[in-house]
């Protein structure tokens, strides 16, 4: 945590309020920050805080919410666009698996080429529109994701159990507001 003059309060950091908790030790974001502070003392980090602890746990999480995904023979990112056809309910089109999964048209063109290789989706010409194609989810698709995604949760359970049904509660209360806010000031910038 920081003054308001933006240099480190040792008193207060490692309590509640940005620094970390001291009851488990610092974190690795307030090592730089410390080290940023040791080169330019009055240099303000509390955005650096928050937005480093948010790419951290995010690169943390990512890398360990893989494994049980790597088990069933799939990338995250290939789990994602599965997981858009199955939740939508519908066919969709890779423009719009695209903006479902915050990925770029080519991506998703590769991961459709793999995901329509294993059987798990099915590539069809529209009904109405012989130009647009439609993506659909095979049987063996739905099945894979239906399989995955209780055991993908009970994960996900176990990887927030350190923080009480409260506090899970208020930090995802404050991710949607901090959400919603960069959504509407960058446009729901999706590359």
């Amino acid at each position: 945590m920081t003054t308001p003059d933006g240099t480190p309060d040792d008193d207060r950091a490692g309590t509640s309020g940005g620094g970390g908790n001291r009851a488990h030790g610092d974190d690795s974001v307030m090592t730089v920050v410390r080290q940023w502070h040791a080169v330019h003392p009055g240099l303000a980090t509390a955005p650096m805080e928050l937005i480093g602890r948010l790419n951290r746990c995010a690169a943390l999480l990512q890398q360990a919410e893989d494994a049980p995904l790597r088990l069933a023979g799939l990338s995250r990112a290939e789990f994602d666009l599965l997981g858009a056809l199955r939740r939508t309910g519908r066919a969709l089109t890779p423009g719009d698996l695209a903006k479902e999964t915050f990925s770029s048209g080519a991506a998703v063109t590769k991961r459709l080429k793999q995901l329509t290789e294993r059987g798990l989706v099915e590539r069809r010409g529209d009904s109405r529109d012989r130009r647009v194609i439609r993506i659909h989810l095979t049987d063996q698709g739905r099945d894979l994701v239906d399989g995955i995604l209780p055991g993908q949760l009970a994960y996900e359970a176990a990887a927030l159990s350190g923080l009480r049904a409260g506090e899970q509660a208020d930090l995802a209360g404050l991710l949607s507001a901090l959400l919603v806010q960069l959504e509407g000031r960058l446009g729901g910038f999706r590359p």
